[in-house]
């Protein structure tokens, strides 16, 4: 259809008149697959579009800015030339998003099998290993000096304590990867010319953040090994803040690396012709649906970081009610949002509620809107990951947070995340034309 236009569009430049004798790509889409074998241009309108005529139906079909037919939805263009060494810089951050979405499923276990304050010491470019029996017995003796060990694992062995210290070695070890595998490349790039003015100020604020990541990652890690824990009934593990602000860390890195790749890779389709109001109306539900699969996947730290996830195992009323007794227990009441498990639960129930109303609507919007076409299969994306990622959501919570569904729970909120970022990317270019 894309050679149609231009065809089209060299017509429009010309001013030439003539009769076309293939024009197939009308007969495969949409309800103008009526449109004729031979099309003869009638007139170039002022207002910048080309009108054809069926030369045996005498039925107009006009192309450009007053192209208003069902054909229109499928009517779309490439967008500009790429520059040096694009394809590769995709591939490099597409790498880099992958890495980081590893880095936040190792994370999701390492919290699930409670491993990250097995490590109690932090170097910037990472710890030894222990490779004899003395000192393995010289970590383990470091690590019996702090809450976790007092209050909650004293009778823990020392091959417990090494399949612990290995999932957080690990995960520490991918984190301390992503900087190598970001940075090496992109010291390449750069000297090479590969980046244009915007797309430095990219990879700088790329590396501010992936350093950013980790010193947030030891600050949550410590605040679980701090001599806080007093009452009977305290738990050492790390602070709900920490790990949220450490999540969403994550979140927005892999988000912007996977915009950024997107860019390169899968440049958004443009429609042509004149946009109609809805169509931008619905880009920004679009984007309000990311948002609310973002906060929703936030909101699910908060119940990882108190363990909210372990009370309450029954769907859709909890306990038997729809709103539990002790859902306002603490004081303040501010509290209770970010400290009170069952407040904590029963926000992330709500949020995934309403956030899969808002992904179901915007899907059956879609179907009624001017959109560029892979935004249609975007939405569908979108709109099959939610309904699955509830479905997992429910599972985890009935059978008691099992790790490998809990696991797959958070990687699904990544996956929707990341689709609902491919459905916004399509929409980039759906922007207002001046008058």
């Amino acid at each position: 259809m894309y050679n149609c236009l231009r065809l089209a569009s060299c017509i429009a430049r010309t001013g030439t008149t003539s009769t076309f004798s293939s024009f197939s790509a009308f007969k495969t889409i949409s309800p103008a697959r009526s449109f004729v074998s031979n099309a003869l241009l009638v007139s170039k309108p002022n207002g910048g579009g080309i009108t054809f005529r069926d030369a045996t139906k005498k039925s107009l079909l006009t192309v450009g800015r007053t192209f208003r037919t069902p054909v229109s939805r499928y009517c779309t263009k490439p967008s500009v030339p790429q520059e040096r060494g694009s394809k590769a810089v995709g591939y490099w951050l597409l790498g880099c998003s992958g890495m980081v979405f590893v880095a936040v499923i190792l994370g999701g276990v390492t919290r699930l099998t409670e491993s990250g304050l097995s490590m109690v010491t932090w170097k910037l470019l990472g710890e030894q290993m222990p490779r004899t029996d003395a000192e393995w017995q010289e970590e383990f003796d470091r690590y019996q000096q702090f809450p976790e060990f007092k209050l909650k694992n004293q009778d823990i062995t020392m091959q417990e304590f090494k399949l612990i210290w290995y999932m957080e070695y690990g995960h520490r070890m991918w984190g301390r990867a992503i900087g190598a595998f970001y940075s090496i490349p992109a010291l390449y790039f750069w000297t090479k010319g590969y980046f244009n003015k915007a797309m430095k100020i990219r990879v700088l604020a790329f590396g501010a953040l992936i350093g950013a990541q980790g010193l947030m990652g030891w600050y949550m890690v410590k605040s679980g090994l701090e001599d806080r824990f007093h009452e009977e009934s305290d738990v050492p593990r790390v602070s709900q803040y920490r790990l949220a602000s450490h999540l969403g860390f994550a979140f927005v890195l892999y988000s912007l690396f996977l915009w950024s790749a997107l860019d390169k890779l899968l440049p958004a389709q443009k429609l042509v012709g004149q946009i109609p109001a809805a169509t931008f109306r619905f880009k920004g539900l679009a984007h309000a649906t990311k948002a609310a699969v973002f906060l929703t996947a936030l909101s699910g730290a908060f119940v990882a970081g108190l363990d909210a996830g372990l009370i309450y195992n029954s769907f859709p009323k909890m306990a038997d009610r729809w709103i539990p007794s002790d859902i306002l227990a603490l004081s303040p009441a501010l509290r209770n949002f970010t400290e009170n498990p069952t407040t904590v639960q029963f926000d992330h129930r709500v949020l995934g509620t309403a956030t899969l109303t808002l992904i179901t609507g915007m899907f059956l919007l879609s179907r009624r809107r001017l959109l560029p076409p892979r935004a249609y299969k975007a939405a569908t994306a979108v709109a099959a990951m939610g309904w699955m990622q509830v479905a997992l959501g429910i599972t985890t919570l009935l059978t008691y947070v099992p790790v490998p569904l809990a696991a797959s729970h958070q990687s699904g909120s990544l996956v929707l995340l990341s689709l609902a970022i491919w459905l916004t990317h399509e929409l980039k270019l759906v922007k207002r034309l001046p008058k």
